[in-house]
């Protein structure tokens, strides 16, 4: 096949101008990127020729081999892996087919300048690009494990590159970088120097379970020489691999430039012996909560790589959660339809997620700085858990804080919220709602704001499962201050009842009235004990969904009926009183309708719902204007 010239995706040649024209504090990431893809390389090969007799591949010495040509200032990085073929280089390189580019993009300029940006370039699955940092030209040529022939890759990485199958290539992949000048100003160093490749790969690579050698001629003695130690960090004792090792083996798994937020170590000894290693991030990635987020943790057993994102080792709740986990006892043949029925990673998995829960939680009281941006970063994902996973739903509260209308803001835990509860309050009380400000300005909130009664304020699209799902905490229910009538007490002696019955028969007549007339829209029209400023509120029954639950639920392509909400009237405000004389005082009720409609509408703008007929409200506040001036 000829020479074919194809252009860059246009997000593809963004990146990499980026990558070249942008100054960065560290270049020597680009060595750790090409040499963490040749070891994915290597792993892959392994686990084919287990599950594959018949894969024509040498696997005898697998490992990486870096090599240095000091006069034509070169610098390779060599596998023998997997290798690609002709389809998947022309797949992989010339396009970025990641539904998270634009965000990379757009934070690899904002961190053009600041500390973030050395390691950004690993983030998204583009560390092959990061060569053109260092590099005039890339060429690649590879040769998938199992075929006869090979693919070439060449380009300056100016908006075009070539393609060209080769008939002689070995099997793995072949970086070649043909190196710009040293330049010291720019932070680019002498990439054919043997000491400063040493240095690199000793500093970031020194985990990986590959050997990564010198080839011939570029050491000191001529010989090749082995750089990195493989020893899994994992199975070394604690007190011999520092920090800093741990920090650069979770870069490596979760392509993730900043430390991790907390390391976990568990080992299992006995019928079944397993070790761990898990990281929490210090921070969300952008695509957390979308359908294709890659979840799971590194399988090896017996130190053989089997899995990149084993699903089976943590519920989805613990999705953020990185690591590694080396059975001992598992088949290196095993599959994804195995495992999920596989008794020893189930037992795995509930070991786990104890050990990250109780990590978790010990964070909260003895690094609290920590567990804020934890659960900042990861609160809404961990509330998933009180929805699925109900074993363990008492130490997810346990852990779980909320904002609350209390003191100065700093959110709260249920048990906090329990041993604050006034005498006689019955229930922990909550409201939902898209922002903080949003619910404190709330009609709903006004009656216990007024009697200082406590309410935590959620505002997770979860929030408003997971509270139905739990149900109560230590024996108290959990109420939405927005559903079911409200009664928080203080006004049970006679006068008060007897006000309450007065203002019952008071406005009997014009609560039916409205229930008839604006019965498309509401289930009831009754008087309120939520209210103390505004005139009117809208709530839903107390088991019917909310407008967001419904609205979750079709959002999700489940069809689920419309709940009729209740509007409830401030038997004290001066428009309600006003609006009561008119209807009982007038025969021609149109401009009452009207006043009711209006009321109506704006209780459900109070709450942030949108009118059912907006030009028609708009229509009717035109008029009410009109006539007032």
């Amino acid at each position: 096949m000829p020479t074919e010239t194809f252009e860059f995706q246009v997000e593809a040649r963004q990146l990499l101008q980026l990558m070249i024209h942008s100054v960065y504090s560290n270049k020597d990431v680009f060595l750790r990127e090409l040499v963490s893809n040749a070891s994915d390389a290597l792993d892959k090969l392994r686990l084919a020729a287990l599950r594959d007799d018949t894969l024509d591949a040498d696997v005898t010495d697998l490992h990486i081999e870096l090599g240095i040509d000091k006069d034509a200032r070169t610098l390779t990085v060599r596998d023998n892996g997997i290798g690609m073929s002709y389809e998947e280089v022309t797949r992989l390189i010339g396009t970025i087919a990641n539904s998270g580019t634009a965000t990379f993009l757009k934070e690899l300029r904002e961190a053009k300048e600041g500390e973030g940006a050395d390691g950004l370039i690993g983030q998204f699955g583009v560390g092959f690009y990061s060569a053109f940092m260092v590099a005039d030209e890339v060429t690649l040529v590879t040769r998938r494990a199992g075929e006869t022939q090979g693919t070439r890759w060449t380009s300056r990485g100016e908006g075009t590159y070539t393609l060209e199958t080769v008939d002689e290539a070995p099997q793995g992949t072949t970086v070649t970088l043909h190196l710009k000048p040293a330049d010291a100003e720019n932070q680019l160093h002498d990439y054919t120097s043997p000491w400063k490749v040493r240095e690199i790969v000793k500093r970031y690579s020194d985990f990986i379970t590959w050997p990564v050698r010198l080839a011939a001629g570029t050491g000191d003695d001529g010989e090749p020489e082995t750089l990195n130690s493989m020893k899994a960090l994992w199975a070394r004792p604690r007190d011999e691999v520092s920090d800093d090792e741990y920090h650069e083996l979770y870069k490596h798994i979760s392509h993730d430039w900043r430390d991790p937020l907390e390391t976990i170590r568990l080992q299992a000894e006995g019928t079944f012996e397993y070790q761990a290693l898990l990281f929490v991030p210090s921070h969300a990635p952008h695509d957390l909560f979308t359908q294709g987020y890659r979840r799971g943790v590194q399988l090896y057993v017996k130190r053989v790589f089997i899995m990149d994102d084993c699903e089976e080792l943590l519920p989805p709740y613990l999705r953020f959660v990185k690591g590694v986990v080396d059975a001992q006892d598992l088949s290196l043949n095993v599959s994804r339809e195995i495992l999920q029925q596989d008794r020893h990673i189930r037992m795995i998995q509930r070991r786990l997620t104890k050990k990250v829960l109780s990590t978790v939680k010990d964070m909260r009281t003895s690094a609290p700085d920590r567990y804020a941006t934890l659960w900042r970063e990861f609160g809404a994902v961990l509330k998933e858990g009180l929805i699925t996973d109900a074993d363990n739903r008492d130490a997810i509260l346990a852990v779980a804080s909320f904002a609350s209308t209390h003191g100065d803001g700093e959110p709260v835990t249920l048990q906090q919220y329990v041993e604050r509860m006034k005498d006689g309050q019955d229930a922990v009380y909550y409201m939902t709602g898209e922002s903080r400000e949003a619910m404190e300005a709330s009609p709903h909130m006004e009656a216990f704001r007024a009697k200082g009664v406590e309410v935590l304020l959620l505002t997770d699209p979860v929030d408003e499962v997971w509270t139905d799902a739990v149900g109560e905490y230590e024996g108290k229910r959990l109420r939405s201050v927005a559903k079911g009538e409200i009664d928080l007490g203080g006004d049970e002696d006679e006068k008060a009842g007897a006000e309450k019955e007065q203002q019952g028969e008071e406005y009997a007549g014009l609560l039916g009235w409205m229930t008839e007339h604006l019965g498309e829209e509401v289930k009831e029209v009754r008087l309120s004990s939520r209210l103390t400023v505004s005139p009117a509120c809208v709530v839903s029954d107390a088991d019917d969904l909310t407008p967001a639950l419904e609205s979750m639920y079709r959002a999700m392509g489940q069809e689920v009926p419309h709940a009729k909400r209740i509007l409830e009237l401030n038997p004290e405000h001066q428009l309600v009183k006003a609006l009561n004389r008119a209807y009982t005082e007038r025969e021609d009720r149109s401009e009452v309708a009207e006043t009711a409609e209006l009321l109506h509408a704006l209780a459900v703008l109070a709450e942030g719902g949108r009118p059912q007929e907006p030009a028609r409200f708009v229509k009717l506040v035109a008029d009410r204007l009109e006539r007032t001036l």
